[in-house]
């Protein structure tokens, strides 16, 4: 026997005492199997899943119809999900053909291959219907304000019908349950079927016709029950259950001042001259900040420089005076020794571990915290004496914690912002800083204070909740930009205002993009596509897994290389098959704390290969020196596999190079196996998600990526490929700036900036 019933108004509605009843039913009679067809999108039914009182379903249709996943698992029922995904044209195509319709509210909640709406406007209906007929979409309105729009042919019903066929069930033994006129389709597929009491008076009025429906009185569960003794399937047994079991009670012309721990160029000799040269870093952070500046707007980057002797100043310099007139290097001479204490020892011994939850490898020296004050403190005297009236300051990352709160005493009227380029750890990790008061009081001296993701904004706010009495003035849903409950990191809802008693300070996530048409430009020059025919080549037929990482053991090298040893122990069949090539980037020079992990990777790789290699196969290529990023690319666009899987990592910009040089070719199988803790997990919903901690968990991606199928491999990296071009590197930037100018609380995750009612019907 199969319930398939909707869950909000009626599975999850009624008494309190019939949903233990209905509960408990299902749990103790074996021969029940529970399908859940409802609204929600997957993310917002897992806390469903967590509770122990409800029953676990066995499937679960959600998303209209449009998601279909094992209960169990929560793995798609492939053959019909890939079957869906095939019809739906994607969210943007979706929100662009309606955008000029004011009167239509985007929903920001949860959702995959479907874009819900309010409105309370009956009459739009047939304009949208009109329009999204042209992509091959159908609308279902509900509720009197709930508009959905799907794939043509896709709703509760037919996902249904498609999922009672693939399992070979008899139809008879078939009961579905709703309240809403979203519910509709499923009451039209021959089943016996229950509208309980109190539902929508269009779906009364829609299944009055219909002999196999019987309208209960009973609302929610107790309706479902209600039904259940009315129809002989279910059995007298069932009745008897019922009746004896007792439940259990439970400015353009504005001046922008970048402050960062580096400037837009690197010193070189060439010929005997020391010239300004582009920075060998592919990322495209520092040219996209450097091109606020090539308009012609005022501007000054502040970052250090080194000097022979302490104290030694030095004067402005233009960076490139032909393209950027107006943009002023102002430096701050530190010697090898500060910089050695600043950046390379106390940085990289008290903050770096703790912002990553390493806590075991933390050191705390309060000689050292002086000194950071101390640079912080010429940081801030710089930008406060280049400044102009009303700057925009832009402080980058927690190298420069203490500069706004330094900087708002000597300049009150600038406007500054502040963004995280790492992660934000827990309060109960952050607060073992002996100096988080001094920290957290400065950053909250910004007007703006900006993260990668949700989860460290959440973070940040419980951390700040822990020292200081402050007041969330407002909330947003992360979904659909962000995963929510369905990976280590997500996070349903994220502050963007708080009230400390003193200021109003704005936060919100601008998860860094990356240059995608750098990586288009360079993936069309014939050079490169015979570089990457020739690494196929060498390949000789085996699978070319690829990771890309610095030498960190936040990174976690060490952990998927014993993973790789024992995939290669448990899974013969791929010896010889497979072959992991390690770009392993060392640590600037004079990094100590990182020599122990450079031991024990080389170690493990040796004793690995030692092991397994043979005349013609090496189990594991390590390359522990810096690529040019131009032969990265190739090895991206080469590769089958990208095994991305650092412990902890603030975003990570490997995943999103990948993607993006796979979405370059004519025909991508490339896939992405990426760690559930990097922050770009929540971005990124059709990587494989792995948890690093765990070998198995390793390994099972791992084989899961080698056996995809082409078609899914294809879709899944067509899927990235549009969030990460969508979202690259100018989009972080522009939207960073939008949430510091602006005077109005706004996210990118909001429509309009507005928190609206969540519909989860």
């Amino acid at each position: 026997m199969i319930l398939a019933t909707d869950l909000d108004g009626t599975f999850l509605g009624g008494k309190s005492l019939d949903k233990q009843k209905l509960y408990r039913l299902i749990r103790k009679n074996k021969n029940i199997s529970l399908v859940f067809v409802t609204g929600r999108g997957l993310e917002s039914v897992i806390p469903i899943l967590n509770d122990p009182i409800i029953p676990n379903p066995d499937y679960i249709i959600c998303d209209v119809g449009a998601t279909i996943v094992n209960g169990h698992t929560l793995e798609p029922v492939e053959l019909l999900q890939n079957e869906i995904e095939k019809k739906w044209p994607g969210r943007r195509k979706i929100i662009k053909c309606l955008a000029d319709l004011e009167r239509l509210q985007y929903q920001e909640v949860p959702q995959q291959r479907r874009c819900s709406f309010f409105t309370n406007d009956p009459d739009l209906i047939h304009e949208v219907t009109k329009r999204v007929v042209e992509l091959d979409c159908d609308v279902i309105f509900s509720a009197n304000k709930f508009l959905d729009i799907l794939p043509k042919d896709v709703n509760k019903g037919t996902t249904l019908i498609n999922l009672i066929e693939f399992l070979k069930a008899d139809g008879e033994t078939v009961l579905v349950a709703g309240d809403t006129l979203n519910d509709l389709q499923m009451y039209e597929c021959g089943y016996k079927g229950v509208v309980v009491g109190n539902a929508e008076k269009r779906l009364v009025d829609a299944t009055l016709s219909i002999p196999e429906v019987y309208h209960a009185k009973e609302d929610g569960a107790g309706g479902i029950l209600e039904a259940m003794s009315t129809i002989d399937v279910f059995g007298a047994y069932i009745k008897s259950f019922i009746e004896h079991e007792t439940p259990v009670e439970t400015n353009d012309a504005q001046q922008l001042v970048m402050m960062y721990h580096r400037f837009p160029y690197e010193k070189k000799e060439i010929n005997g001259v020391i010239k300004n040269v582009p920075p060998k870093s592919p990322n495209g952070i520092l040219p996209t900040l450097q091109g606020y500046f090539a308009n012609g707007r005022p501007g000054v980057w502040i970052a250090w420089e080194e000097v022979s002797k302490k104290g030694e100043l030095l004067r402005n310099v233009y960076i490139e005076k032909e393209q950027y007139p107006n943009l002023m290097a102002s430096r701050i001479g530190l010697t090898k020794k500060e910089v050695e204490i600043f950046y390379k020892t106390f940085a990289k011994e008290a903050f770096w571990p703790t912002i990553f939850a390493f806590i075991e490898k933390v050191k705390f020296n309060h000689h050292h915290w002086d000194h950071f004050v101390d640079i912080n403190r010429l940081f801030a005297e710089k930008a406060a004496e280049q400044a102009d009236f009303g700057a925009i300051i832009w402080i980058h990352d927690y190298n420069l914690w203490l500069v706004p709160g330094l900087l708002r005493q000597l300049r009150p009227d600038l406007k500054i912002g502040f963004f995280h380029h790492t992660a934000f750890p827990a309060a109960n990790t952050f607060n073992i800083l002996p100096w988080r008061r001094e920290i957290i009081s400065s950053l909250l001296q910004c007007d703006y204070v900006g993260f990668h993701i949700p989860r460290y904004v959440e973070n940040f706010v419980d951390v700040v909740k822990s020292l200081f009495p402050i007041t969330v003035l407002e909330k947003v849903n992360c979904a659909p930009r962000y995963l929510t409950y369905s990976t280590a990191l997500g996070v349903q809802q994220m502050t963007t205002r708080i009230d400390t008693g003193q200021r109003k300070v704005k936060l919100g996530a601008n998860p860094v993009g990356i240059n995608v048409n750098y990586i288009k430009e360079l993936l069309q020059q014939e050079v490169m596509l015979d570089k990457i025919n020739g690494i196929k080549k060498s390949m000789h037929g085996k699978k070319l897994i690829l990771s890309v990482e610095r030498l960190d053991y936040v990174k976690g090298p060490l952990e998927k290389v014993l993973a790789f040893e024992q995939f290669l122990d448990e899974y013969a069949e791929f010896r010889g098959k497979v072959e992991l090539v390690n770009i392993c980037t060392p640590p600037a020079s004079g990094m100590k704390i990182y020599d122990k992990i450079k031991h024990d990777l080389e170690h493990a790789i040796g004793r690995i290969n030692g092991k397994y290699a043979s005349m013609n196969w090496i189990p594991i290529r390590l390359f522990s020196r810096s690529l040019p990023f131009e032969e990265i690319v190739t090895y991206y666009a080469a590769a089958d596999i990208a095994w991305i899987t650092p412990l902890r990592d603030g975003l990570n910009l490997v995943a999103k190079e990948f993607v993006a040089a796979q979405g370059q070719l004519s025909n991508p199988k490339g896939v992405l196996i990426l760690s559930e803790f990097a922050g770009a997990a929540v971005e990124l919903p059709y990587a494989i998600l792995t948890n690093p901690y765990d070998l198995r968990s390793l390994k099972e991606s791992l084989l899961h990526a080698l056996t995809l199928a082409d078609e899914d491999k294809q879709m899944r990296i067509q899927r990235l490929y549009e969030q990460v071009e969508y979202y690259d590197i100018d989009f972080w930037s522009d939207d960073f700036l939008q949430n510091l100018l602006s005077d109005n609380s706004t996210s990118m995750c909001i429509v309009n900036g507005e928190l609206v009612e969540e519909h989860v019907e």
